[in-house]
């Protein structure tokens, strides 16, 4: 007979998939929404993605009464700087995503978010010292083999994938040993980069080449809606990862890398050459060994 607590541990993590599975399909879909901003230079959408964000994730923090927390953070030195470093690694990676998206490199996007997971694998390795289990090994090396397959056919490295997997790599170290939610690191990383993209709208919007405000009230809903599109998959992220296990947000991460690839080739027929074919058979043939690993591993250690 099914108890109360085991009714309530289910339907947690009935919700907790809902939640992750939510993220990680607004990530996945996110192409759509930066698509639409194709007029407005990428640094510009970027400073506003920065600022809009901070606002929105301050007022969620004065709703959510963790103001003290907020100012906890801020008074710890140590923690401004670490926050400072991934701050800027944020701000880079958002930049470049949104300029590989608006260039029709998707297909490369898709790619660097496809093998994160295994860069952070080696981060682990370099930086955090942890030792890497043979499928992890092979999913590695076969995932650099179709890097290098990509290079050698191209004679040119797919340098916006790695860019896009080594930054957000290193910010996922950088957070991991921080110890500062979600939420409130999101909060400070924006606080102390809007000041600078404050700056820069006031100089696009006194030499006349600032967008909001100037063009269409669409495009500033548009330029503001960059915060809640920030912020709302984090915290459903965040809601739903405490409520599943890792393992499954492991598997569930590749919804969004999956999400922009479909678009990528089916909605904005991006070009999709053989030679691209094999290297994403070769990434996706890893992410199958690392994934089927990892469920195991977990499995067994709980």
């Amino acid at each position: 007979m099914t108890t109360d607590l085991e009714l309530k541990a289910k339907s947690e993590s009935i919700f907790g998939v809902i939640y992750a599975g939510s993220a990680f399909l607004i990530w996945g879909l996110s192409p759509v929404y930066w698509k639409t901003l194709l007029t407005v230079p990428t640094l510009e959408i970027t400073m506003h993605r920065v600022v809009w964000s901070f606002l929105f994730l301050i007022c969620l923090i004065l709703l959510q009464r963790r103001w003290h927390e907020f100012t906890a953070v801020l008074k710890n030195g140590r923690m401004l700087y670490t926050l400072l470093s991934t701050a800027i690694l944020i701000s880079a990676n958002w930049f470049l995503y949104i300029w590989a998206v608006n260039n029709n490199y998707m297909l490369q996007a898709s790619l660097g978010y496809y093998i994160n997971p295994l860069v952070n694998v080696v981060l682990g390795l370099l930086f955090l010292r942890e030792r890497l289990r043979k499928p992890q090994i092979l999913a590695v090396l076969l995932a650099t083999s179709g890097v290098l397959y990509l290079t050698i056919s191209y004679g040119q490295l797919p340098w916006i994938s790695l860019a896009l997997a080594l930054s957000f790599g290193l910010y996922g170290l950088i957070r991991k040993i921080a110890p500062v939610g979600a939420l409130m690191g999101l909060a400070v990383e924006t606080m102390l980069f809007s000041p600078l993209a404050v700056i820069y709208l006031l100089y696009l919007n006194s030499q006349g080449a600032g967008n909001i405000f100037h063009v269409s009230i669409q495009l500033d809903l548009l330029l503001i809606g960059c915060a809640p599109l920030t912020a709302a998959p984090l915290l459903f992220f965040t809601m739903g990862a405490k409520r599943i296990y890792l393992s499954t947000v492991g598997l569930m991460q590749y919804i969004g890398p999956s999400g922009m690839f479909l678009l990528a080739v089916f909605f904005y027929k991006e070009p999709f050459s053989t030679s691209q074919l094999w290297t994403f058979a070769m990434i996706w043939a890893a992410l199958g060994i690392y994934s089927t690993d990892s469920v195991i591993y977990y499995r067994r250690a709980r």
